[in-house]
């Protein structure tokens, strides 16, 4: 059967039996099926077809290979595992099921030919062999430039894989002590971690922020894990000074009778991923740092060593508007000696391996996240795959001996391991909430999730403790409750309609940041973009429930009260993807009202007002989706599923909405029981081998 979708191409041979030899022409009939059947996207097709204009003689074979590495690589998947292909193609090429495919531009419905063979059936003749052998030099084993890279049965694009390398080296390289490096003496560590944490604990109580101290004073690579109110940011802000007092006992035992204002403290700079994380953790760092003990570690020398202000990856490594080259790279090293990355979980491996290329061999890295939380929207998962293994510890004798040395506290036996691996000896695991206590149903029930226990998941929504809510409302949008809408969008509401027209600037800001902060209590959240459960459904929905309630003059335009978010950076503006505003009337010069649209400054004690017409790229976000709420955080969080089964639709997703809420938590459901197991049991599983090649490189 030979099908056309208006690809042409006289250079293709026509399709062959699909019982014969894998021709190029016969593989990329086949492609072209998959595409109109929607499995595949345009681009992976194209990739195919350009790699056959170049190499007209390449293996039909090697073609196949780089249409799925492509598909892979726009699922998140850094590679294709042929091998976990083999096994289980669906899963692992995370194919969607018939009743939602969508065929491409042109393609009816009901016109949608059956695609000549399923790739389940294709990857069984895909036998084990030479790769880098296959005519047209598509594959090599890295050694050379090649558009693929095969590497220990997992297939990539050579760019992916040089990101992987580049992620992994620079692991391995900070896991080993540098010539000439000595270890902290760990006397001078207990005697740091007594004066930030106070004396040890009972032995039958672990202080895990403070084994975490230990664990990272040890090495310049360190991974801080924990689900929320485990005091991640705690443990870093105490961790800096830790590691400053250190600096500053080293210089003075060197330096007999120097004075400590020719001390060099480190330079250490803060980041995270997006800018709605930094603003967040800048905030919650600066109410740290003024906790801290600062003149029982070190004296006044130490005062102002602690830096408060945040900046975005993008930022800290110098990203150009139209180059992929960063200003900081491997020619141009960052000039610091600590690096802080909050929200890791967030960072793609393209990202990561751009921060380890800049970094200079000394500097310690500190990345700081939740394992269990949606990987990047980009391709890999890089944070998952440095905490694997986190869970169970696998410290080595040597390590147990430092952390009980410098803490007073014993490793728990669960926890250590003789065969542990040199990456584990890096990975601490904060393992007690402040926030949700035992009967906290929010963190009850995000433990439920995390372990996929479908069971407790419904008993605990079944009979709903006091911060949580569990609603089946039917199909469409409007049916979500009207009184939450109401109550939590009618708190930032209440104050702009409510508010005298202030004209001094200082008190007008102050207004403002009253607002946004009124704003953040409470936040819809959904997991799709499209339907009447995804943001334009969702959106559309609550503006005409507030309407019609009289809580915001219009539903569409710019209004008083509109809550927006930037879709796109904007160097110009100092607008990052991600940042929220609010429009918010101010006195104009005639006696009514002008919109202006309120930003939090990236201290949080300021505010910046911009234009409307100045803001393309934004949408209005009574609702957003789960992905972009990652980094924020609110008293009460809405999460509204979709009301049919998505691929996307996972056991993380669910995880991540759950914790953004901190006091009060709505579990929205039209799509009934069946979908609410679907999302406790679905995981999302990513192709890569960066946890295997950090353990071959260390």
């Amino acid at each position: 059967m030979q099908l056309d979708f208006g690809f042409e191409d006289e250079r293709i041979p026509p399709a062959c039996d699909i019982a014969g030899a894998l021709t190029p022409g016969e593989v990329l009939h086949w492609l072209e099926g998959w595409y109109a059947a929607g499995w595949l996207r345009l681009l992976d097709l194209e990739f195919a077809r350009f790699l056959y204009r170049e190499r007209p003689d390449a293996d039909g074979r090697a073609l196949l290979l780089a249409a799925l590495v492509s598909h892979q690589l726009g699922r998140g998947h850094v590679c294709l595992d042929l091998d976990a292909a083999q096994r289980g193609p669906e899963r692992v090429l995370n194919l969607p099921p018939a009743e939602e495919v969508r065929p491409p531009i042109g393609v009816q419905q009901d016109t949608l030919p059956e695609p000549p063979i399923s790739p389940a059936e294709l990857l069984t003749r895909l036998a084990p062999q030479n790769w880098a052998a296959l005519a047209g030099n598509i594959i090599s084993d890295g050694s050379v430039p090649a558009p693929l890279v095969h590497e220990a049965g997992r297939f990539y694009l050579y760019r992916y894989w040089r990101y992987e390398w580049l992620v992994a080296e620079g692991v391995a390289h900070r896991l080993v002590v540098l010539p000439g490096q000595l270890l902290p003496e760990a006397e001078s560590v207990k005697a740091l971690l007594t004066a930030l944490f106070g004396p040890p604990a009972q032995q039958h109580s672990i202080d895990w922020q403070r084994l975490a101290c230990a664990l990272a004073a040890r090495q310049r690579f360190a991974v801080i894990t924990g689900g929320p109110g485990t005091g991640k940011t705690t443990t870093v802000v105490r961790l800096l000074a830790l590691l400053q007092a250190l600096t500053l006992d080293t210089y003075r035992q060197a330096s007999a009778g120097a004075r400590n204002s020719d001390w060099q403290p480190l330079r250490i700079r803060l980041a995270a991923p997006t800018g709605k994380a930094a603003a967040r953790l800048g905030e919650s760092i600066r109410s740290k740092v003024g906790e801290l003990p600062l003149d029982r570690l070190g004296g006044s020398s130490l005062h102002g060593t602690i830096p408060t202000e945040v900046v975005t990856l993008h930022r800290l490594l110098g990203a150009r508007p139209h180059v992929r080259k960063r200003r900081y790279n491997a020619d141009n090293l960052l000039p610091l000696d600590v690096l802080v990355v909050d929200e890791a979980s967030m960072v793609s491996l393209s990202d990561m391996a751009d921060l380890f290329a800049a970094l200079p061999a000394h500097a310690r890295l500190i990345l700081i996240g939740d394992k269990d939380q949606l990987s990047s929207v980009e391709a890999g998962s890089v944070l998952g795959e440095l905490c694997q293994r986190a869970a169970g510890g696998h410290y080595v004798q040597e390590v147990v001996e430092w952390l009980s040395n410098t803490t007073g506290q014993a490793v728990p036996d669960e926890l250590q391991d003789a065969a542990g691996r040199p990456l584990d000896q890096a990975v601490a695991m904060l393992r007690f909430s402040h926030r949700f206590g035992d009967s906290s149903g929010i963190g009850r029930l995000a433990l439920a999730v995390n372990s996929g226990d479908v069971s407790a998941v419904k008993s605990l929504l079944a009979v709903p403790p006091h911060d949580l809510s569990y609603l089946e409302p039917g199909r469409k949008a409007e049916e979500l409750d009207a009184g939450i809408v109401v109550e939590g969008y009618g708190q930032y509401l209440a104050k702009i309609n409510g508010a005298t027209q202030v004209e001094d600037p200082v008190l007008r800001d102050a207004w403002a940041l009253d607002v946004l902060r009124a704003h953040r209590r409470f936040q819809v959240l959904c997991v799709v973009r499209n339907g009447p459960w995804g943001v334009a459904g969702l959106n559309a929905a609550i503006a005409r429930t507030l309407h019609s309630r009289g809580m915001i003059p219009s539903t569409s335009g710019w209004y008083a009260g509109r809550p927006i978010m930037v879709t796109r950076n904007n160097p110009a503006l100092r607008l990052t993807n991600g940042d929220i505003g609010l429009a918010l009337p101010l006195p104009a010069p005639d006696g009514g009202t002008v919109l202006r649209v309120a930003f939090a400054d990236g201290e949080g004690e300021g505010v910046r007002w911009f234009s409307p017409n100045r803001l393309d790229d934004v949408e209005t976000v009574y609702a957003l989706t789960v992905h972009k709420s990652q980094g924020s955080e609110f008293e009460h969080a809405v999460l509204a599923l979709p009301s049919a089964p998505t691929p996307v639709l996972s056991r993380e997703l669910l995880y991540t909405g759950i914790t953004r809420a901190s006091r009060r938590f709505t579990l929205v459901n039209p799509g009934g029981e069946s979908l609410l197991e679907l999302a406790v049991q679905q995981r999302v599983h990513r192709s890569s081998g960066l946890g295997d090649l950090i353990s071959r490189l260390s």
